[in-house]
């Protein structure tokens, strides 16, 4: 191992992260391992070598320092040469029993589940015999909503194409009148057990039911319009609450509005991320309103009321007399509904006072009056 690059060996880059070395590892550990078929007990044991050094991240660094001489290089030690069997009965007395995850006596972190599980069948088992790979997908898409509509909320057709339950067989993907049966192989369990020797004792394995895929049953007739799946893929028509006070993109969250799952599994979800239009008078601002109003010079000097457009329609805005361009206006509860909770937010009027840019003489001469 002194004379192998241990990056080349487990097939990754120098600037690889942990997480990268890790999965690299555990790839190559299932490929080599001595019990399983094709395994090589040598590049196993070459595997493991490289990855007790370059899994530790102190071992990694003095690797990287100094390489092919990491061995002579004192302090943490070099990467042994423990063999496959040391291995396993090394780390079947750390974190907890056979196969516990946890640290060997060098300290590098292992998940003998993932690698033993897949090798010998036990590990992670599904429940009822079906596997979450049936079930239905997740469907994701965007609405295109007006602004009025965001702001007090509306209902709006979305047209899908999508995995629906089978309208022949209903979902159980037998067709009409076919017989549907208990599996004789797992006698309904959807899986079936056997006990396998290895190096390191008898295991009772269990994997999915080759007959029934884990179903449990057996039809005499799969669906003629589904192939037995319990699904076919149609449009479905379906109206969507836009709830009021919703922000452009955001997400409504529709369970069990996704595709259908295989032979009666859950179906997905529905998300749709709303995109809002923008309005040509008004701007939003969290759940506030925000519009702009010309006065003139004499109304702002003097004082006057205005009419200004809300989202509930016109209401009168009072301007005190010497009001200076830019200055705001609060208009309480006008704004957008919160989502949430009770309320409204505000309507924010800022008015601009706009300067004359042509004058008559009259008007040019009671100007000079007033600046003198």
């Amino acid at each position: 191992m002194t004379n192998q690059d241990l990056y080349s060996v487990l097939g990754v880059d120098k600037n690889a992260t942990q997480d990268e070395i890790k999965k690299a590892y555990r790839k190559l550990a299932h490929k080599y391992h001595p019990d399983k078929q094709g395994g090589d007990e040598n590049k196993f044991k070459e595997v493991n070598s490289a990855y007790q050094v370059l899994g530790n991240e102190q071992k990694r660094k003095q690797y990287d320092q100094f390489g092919s001489s990491f061995n002579q290089a004192g302090g943490a030690g070099g990467p042994g040469g423990m063999n496959w069997e040391d291995f396993a009965r090394a780390q079947g007395t750390a974190g907890g029993g056979p196969f516990g995850g946890g640290f060997n006596q060098q300290n590098v972190e292992f998940d003998m589940g993932d690698i033993f599980g897949d090798l010998f069948g036990f590990g992670r088992r599904s429940s009822g015999g079906r596997s979450r790979s049936t079930q239905g997908n997740d469907i994701q898409t965007e609405m295109q909503v007006e602004f009025r509509d965001a702001v007090f909320g509306a209902e709006k057709l979305v047209d899908l194409y999508k995995y629906k339950i089978c309208s022949k067989c209903g979902g159980d993907g037998a067709e009409p009148g076919s017989k549907i049966e208990t599996c004789k192989t797992c006698q309904g369990r959807g899986q079936v057990e056997r006990v396998q020797q290895t190096i390191l004792g008898a295991f009772r394995t269990a994997s999915v039911c080759p007959d029934c895929g884990g179903e449990g049953k057996t039809i005499g007739k799969k669906c003629t319009k589904c192939g037995g799946e319990g699904r076919a893929k149609e449009s479905e028509k379906m109206k969507i609450k836009i709830p009021a006070g919703i922000s452009d993109g955001e997400t409504i969250r529709l369970a069990g509005k996704g595709e259908a799952g295989q032979k009666g599994t859950m179906p997905g979800d529905l998300f749709i991320t709303i995109k809002v239009t923008p309005d040509p008078n008004f701007k939003r601002e969290d759940d506030n309103i925000i519009s702009e109003e010309d006065i003139s010079f004499s109304q702002a000097a003097l004082g006057d009321k205005i009419k200004v457009q809300t989202l509930d329609g016109k209401v009168m805005l009072k301007i005190p007399a010497g009001t200076q361009s830019g200055k705001v206006f609060k208009l309480s509860g006008k704004g957008v509904p919160h989502l949430r909770t009770r309320g409204r937010g505000d309507h924010l009027v800022t008015v601009n006072v706009v300067t004359p840019t042509k004058l008559t003489r009259q008007q040019k001469k009671l100007f000079e009056e007033l600046a003198n």
